[in-house]
């Protein structure tokens, strides 16, 4: 069953990347999903600069190197690359992220980012998932 972690408290697009960061380093696979394309580009250009000490290799999902990076973006639900670690930047709850052996959901600071956050917990919590959840910056 996927484990589910929704992280709280801080900008969306920076604990994404600080979150990936701490994966990648862990040797794990990533696939970062939201069906918001300009989010995707947002976040691809930040990955490059979010850390002067962080390289975090990473390309989008039709790149053909998609396979062997460690980091996958995407807003294309039909281009998943592997089963380790799926990022859902989006606001629904993926139809895909039972084949994922981890799924991290990261609320956001806005009231919108917040409602759709709590569905989406409500979502995974109806079907029988365990959750925990982390607050940023209260450790």
């Amino acid at each position: 069953m996927t484990e589910i972690d929704f992280y709280s408290g801080g900008d969306k697009l920076h604990t994404a990347c600080r979150l990936v960061a701490k994966a990648v380093r862990k040797g794990l696979k990533v696939m970062i999903y939201t069906s918001d394309v300009s989010t995707v580009e947002r976040l691809d250009k930040l990955l490059w600069t979010f850390s002067s000490t962080d390289f975090i290799p990473h390309c989008r999902a039709d790149d053909k190197l998609a396979d062997v990076t460690p980091v996958i973006l995407s807003h294309d639900a039909t281009k998943l690359t592997h089963d380790d670690v799926l990022f859902n930047l989006d606001a629904e709850s993926p139809s895909f992220f039972s084949r994922f052996r981890r799924l991290i959901e990261i609320t956001g600071t806005t009231p919108e980012d917040t409602q759709a956050a709590r569905k989406r917990y409500r979502f995974y919590q109806d079907r029988g998932y365990e959750i925990r959840h982390h607050k940023l910056g209260m450790v």
